[in-house]
């Protein structure tokens, strides 16, 4: 490792975040950190994924802070990274954040402001906290992968409807209204399945799904409260359990996923456990900090104050 890289930030870029604005604005947002005296080293992802690899070449040079200039699925690649590298122990890297995505729920959870500037001028504060991360372990068409999160992990009607969401913004179709706009259009087609959830190996759960909420961060979906509740460092996952409901009742209590009242509604329950296993006939879709992964059978394990992050302090 060269010593002369541990005092610089890698910037991680991805300019295809916010559908395409980051390519727009990386002019902007390079002027704000020279303005502001940062020794830096840009990289640009090229392809989905490309942000593991890049963090991962990165730190084996040195890099020990990493600035993310993107969106949350740009966020979850950085953290993959981190976890996968094996040259330092993952509290070692600091990372903060530049949004520029469509949700930024990540970014809600921790007060990081959407100006440009001011998000700069918070990295520049450096107020560091250590928040839990969760590994995923989910089938894709069969196969068994793995994949870190640090915000929430959606399943069921959640996870269809990230699907759909992320397909779009491949398209180059995307606006601030997208992800509720993907709700109303994913209802008529979504169907509720048998599922059994096993929360820390001993307590059983089995209903009729309509979608599962699992937080470490409070916000998903651009600014919904789905699991209002959630510390993103008391080592601890919070669920929320939406039971099957008609279409015209998901609608009708939309407001509950953004004032944070979810859990009062008479088909919701709310659980925490720091391991969680979740089976399901059909299968159901999973999505983890809004990037669509797989399908179930799907296990959660909860990796208490395990990646160093830099928040806005309140």
């Amino acid at each position: 490792m060269d010593q002369k890289f541990q005092d610089q930030w890698l910037v991680i870029v991805n300019p295809n975040a916010g559908i395409g604005r980051c390519k727009r604005d990386w002019g902007k947002i390079s002027k704000l950190l020279n303005d502001n005296q940062f020794d830096y080293h840009p990289v640009f992802t090229e392809r989905p994924m490309h942000a593991i690899d890049l963090v991962i070449e990165n730190i084996g040079k040195g890099f020990k802070k990493v600035i993310v200039v993107g969106g949350d699925g740009t966020m979850n690649e950085v953290i993959n990274g981190i976890f996968k590298q094996k040259h330092v122990t993952s509290t070692e890297i600091v990372t903060g954040m530049i949004s520029v995505g469509t949700g930024n729920d990540w970014a809600r959870t921790f007060n990081i402001p959407i100006e440009y500037e001011k998000a700069i001028k918070t990295i520049k504060n450096y107020t560091t906290m250590l928040q839990d991360a969760g590994i995923i372990k989910y089938q894709n068409y069969s196969e068994p992968k793995e994949r870190y999160f640090i915000n929430v992990a959606g399943l069921g009607f959640d996870g269809l409807v990230a699907q759909k969401t992320n397909s779009d913004k491949i398209r180059g179709r995307g606006n601030p209204l997208l992800y509720l706009t993907n709700i109303f259009s994913s209802l008529f087609s979504y169907k509720s399945a048998e599922t059994s959830i096993v929360i820390d190996n001993n307590h059983e759960l089995k209903y009729k799904v309509f979608s599962i909420g699992i937080g470490i961060g409070k916000y998903n979906g651009g600014g919904m409260l789905q699991v209002p509740s959630a510390k993103p460092d008391n080592g601890i996952f919070d669920m929320t359990l939406i039971k099957e409901l008609s279409k015209w009742s998901v609608i009708g209590n939309l407001k509950r996923l953004y004032n944070g009242t979810i859990g009062k509604h008479r088909k919701v329950e709310t659980h925490k456990g720091k391991h969680i296993r979740i089976e399901s006939k059909p299968s159901i879709l999973l999505e983890a900090d809004g990037e669509s992964l797989g399908q179930s059978p799907i296990e959660l394990e909860i990796v208490p104050k395990s990646v160093n992050v830099i928040i806005n302090h309140l």
